[in-house]
C-alpha cells in the first residue's frame, strides 16, 4: 500500500520482484543500483538467510512531477526463492503496490515457474489481494542461454489473468530489459494509485525511472 507523507509531500511506492530461485530477481535489483544515480538512491541492504537473499534499496526517479504537488518514491524489494523462506516471502510483501515476476526462461525450469506464480497468488491472498488486480509484470529472463523456451510459451503458461499482463524479455546481468522492466511496473502502479484515488494528473512518460 503506497505511503503519503503529507510534510515532505512524498509518496511511497513498494515494487517486489518475485520469483524462483536463482531466476534473476537479485540481479534485476543489483543491476538498477548500479546504474542510479548515488544522489537519487538509497543503500543496498542484504537480509541474508542461509542459502538465499532479500534486497531492498529506495531510489527518486528522473521524472517524479506525475502527481501533481508530490515526489514519487519507490521502494524495491526482492524475495527468497526457496520454498522454506515462504514466511520471508510473506513478510516482504505485505504493502506491495506492484510486482515484477522474474521467470527463468529455461525449459528446465518451467515447473518453477509456475510454483512460484501459484505460490504468489497465494501469498497475495493473505493480505485480501487479487492477482488479477494488482499491477503486475511478467519479465523472461536468461534469453540468451541455450534451451530456453519461446517467450510465447512462458507467457501461454502464466499469463492467464483476467487481465492480461505486460511482459518483458530480459537478460539481467547484461542489464538488458531490467530498465524497461521497471519502468512498465512504475508506469502501472502510478496509473493504478490515480485510478483508484479518483486523480488526475499530465500523461505518465514512457520513461519514468531513466
Amino acid at each position: 500500500m503506497s505511503f503519503v507523507h503529507f510534510a515532505k509531500k512524498e509518496i511511497t511506492f513498494k515494487i517486489v520482484y518475485y520469483g524462483p530461485a536463482v531466476g534473476g530477481k537479485t540481479t534485476n535489483v543489483e543491476q538498477i543500483h548500479k546504474v542510479i544515480l548515488p544522489g537519487a538512491r538509497g543503500d543496498l541492504t542484504v537480509l541474508s538467510t542461509q542459502q538465499d537473499r532479500t534486497l531492498f534499496f529506495d531510489f527518486l526517479p528522473l521524472k517524479s512531477d506525475i502527481i501533481k504537488g508530490f515526489t514519487s518514491k519507490f521502494q524495491l524489494y526482492t524475495v527468497p526463492g526457496q520454498s522454506i523462506y515462504n514466511e520471508t516471502r510473506k513478510l516482504v510483501l505485505r504493502g506491495v503496490d506492484g510486482i515484477v515476476f522474474v521467470a527463468d526462461s529455461q525449459w528446465s525450469k518451467m515447473e518453477e515457474n509456475m510454483a512460484s506464480f501459484e505460490n504468489l497468488d497465494e501469498n497475495l491472498k493473505t493480505y485480501s489481494l487479487d492477482i488479477d488486480q494488482i499491477p503486475l509484470v511478467l519479465q523472461f529472463n536468461k534469453r540468451d542461454l541455450d534451451a530456453v523456451a519461446p517467450s510465447h510459451y512462458i507467457d501461454f503458461m502464466l499469463n492467464r489473468r483476467e487481465t492480461r499482463m505486460p511482459t518483458a524479455e530480459a537478460v539481467a546481468v547484461e542489464c538488458k530489459g531490467v530498465f524497461e522492466t521497471l519502468n512498465v511496473a512504475a508506469r502501472s502502479v502510478l496509473a493504478s494509485f490515480l485510478k483508484k484515488h479518483k486523480l488526475q494528473a499530465s500523461e505518465i512518460p514512457d520513461n519514468v525511472c531513466v
